[in-house]
């Protein structure tokens, strides 16, 4: 209907592989493509800027250069923003202030916190393509301290298939010092460096000579995370992995895996007593979810990890504990519901819950193949987070298993951790936590009870710290025992608060 089309990249080399896929597939219709990157002279800049405002160019793709002043559209209809992630909401929002009616499509495989939490409350619509392409398969993840004899083993498979290696070390400053040591390790591997501080012209001929298979080694910063599509590239190396965020994690492994080559992935990081506990969680979900399709889940863990951000304001992440998680939703989806003219009843949740961390080692989610409809699983899940008592909890579980059959072990888990949450609420407890061989309570107010007594209560299989009470997990029965715990620790905080 005659309206222009912005597609906002994060990289000048993304922007570039968009330019070209769009321009091949677009070629037999009579739509102009173009594109605005600093790859662009500044006389060929001005030129495209001038054919936008005027309306000659249908499709610009372009970096943050399309958010910059002198960029003007004559008729702006759809904004598609691809890797959603790597932009501020400011950057996102600029494009929608360009008209008042602009249509907006966001493209990621792992959401940022704010933007999932929108769709997940109904701020925004959200769809999934969970079908991945044929001949695809699961990237095989190992995650580890550095070890030469595995980078030696890794790179010198992918050489022997005839393929090559990405290896990501996000400081600029040593990345010849890893490069060093690679050429030590492997000194039969052909080895090239690319970074964001390189002239974008020699960045773009190093990128150009890999993808034409001239090296072994791509030796990068987190500059390859965003869409960068090299097929033949199927090992991924990445130095301290404990230093990248989520969804940074899983688009680097993303850079792998792009055919039906069976890929590699190496999360390497110091001793886990040099790490702290979020980046040991954000790692042990990298494990966790291998399979294909499997970046809503990590999303949705980044979302428990760093809150859900300000809705309202340009925050895409931080915690909601002032209020609590699940009464933050009820009052998001009530003011959502309002907006839409739908009769909402009012809240009764008391404003005394608070956010509790909680890291069991056991499955808990909504399987796919069980509830196959999207809305309905998300729908579900924002009920199942708003209940508050054992009995709501068990009227859930009979629903459930009436509506779709015998509930397998993820959603049992994922009741089970409901249930974990409401005692630890009554406890007072402020986090739930694995550990190796344990399951650890974090209580800081045990600091000032007499602990002694409080073992003697507890019984056999239980430890009690200054801060914390710990179960051990070797036998078969943790799970009860840790209810019954809570259990107890709520009876002696009720007696100590004197309730």
């Amino acid at each position: 209907d005659g309206k222009q089309v912005a597609i906002l990249v994060p990289t000048t080399i993304l922007a570039q592989q968009h330019y070209e896929t769009f321009r091949r597939r677009m070629a037999p219709f009579p739509v102009t493509v173009e594109a605005l990157s600093r790859f662009r002279s500044r006389a060929e800049q001005t030129q495209l800027i001038d054919k936008l405002g005027k309306g000659e160019v249908d499709i610009v793709i372009g970096t943050h250069r399309l958010l910059q002043n002198d960029v003007r559209f004559q008729n702006l209809g759809l904004v598609i923003i691809d890797e959603e992630q790597r932009f501020g909401v400011k950057h996102k929002e600029h494009l929608k202030a360009l008209r008042t009616q602009v249509d907006v499509l966001t493209l990621t495989a792992t959401p940022i916190p704010r933007t999932l939490y929108m769709g997940l409350t109904g701020v925004r619509d959200i769809s999934m393509i969970q079908t991945p392409p044929e001949e695809r398969l699961p990237i095989t993840t190992h995650v580890g301290t550095f070890d030469e004899r595995l980078v030696r083993q890794a790179v010198l498979r992918e050489m022997e298939r005839g393929g090559q290696v990405f290896v990501v070390h996000n400081r600029v400053q040593t990345i010849n010092l890893l490069r060093e040591k690679l050429e030590r390790i492997v000194p039969e591997a052909r080895i090239v460096i690319g970074h964001g501080q390189m002239d974008e012209r020699l960045l773009e001929n190093v990128m150009m000579a890999f993808g034409n298979g001239e090296y072994d080694i791509l030796l990068a910063t987190s500059i390859i995370e965003s869409g960068l599509d090299i097929p033949n590239a199927n090992t991924l190396i990445v130095d301290r992995a404990d230093l990248f965020g989520m969804s940074q994690l899983y688009q680097l492994r993303g850079r792998v895996g792009r055919s039906a080559q069976q890929a590699y992935a190496y999360f390497f990081h110091p001793a886990i007593n040099r790490m702290t506990d979020d980046a040991r969680m954000r790692l042990e979900t990298m494990a966790e979810y291998v399979d294909l399709g499997s970046g809503f889940q990590i999303a949705m863990r980044d979302l428990e990890l760093r809150g859900a951000g300000d809705i309202l304001s340009t925050r895409q992440t931080g915690h909601i504990a002032l209020i609590g998680f699940h009464l933050y939703t009820q009052m998001l989806s009530q003011a959502v519901n309002t907006l839409k003219g739908e009769q909402v009843a009012p809240s009764t949740q008391p404003v005394s819950e608070t956010a509790i961390m909680i890291d069991l080692p056991l499955p808990a989610y909504l399987p796919t193949d069980w509830i196959p409809e999207m809305g309905l699983r998300l729908q579900i899940y924002r009920r199942i987070g708003g209940l508050d008592n054992a009995q709501a909890v068990e009227a859930m579980r009979n629903e459930l298993r009436d509506r779709f059959g015998e509930l397998p072990a993820a959603v049992d888990g994922l009741l089970y951790q409901i249930e974990v949450k409401l005692a630890a609420q009554a406890a007072n407890a402020t986090a739930i936590l694995q550990r190796t061989g344990r399951i650890e309570i974090r209580l800081p107010y045990l600091v000032e009870m007499k602990r002694d007594l409080l073992q003697l209560r507890l019984g056999q299989g239980i430890r009690v710290t200054r801060t914390a009470v710990e179960i051990a997990t070797d036998s078969g029965v943790w799970r009860a025992r840790l209810l019954s715990v809570l259990e107890m620790l709520a009876e002696q905080w009720q007696i100590r608060s004197g309730l």
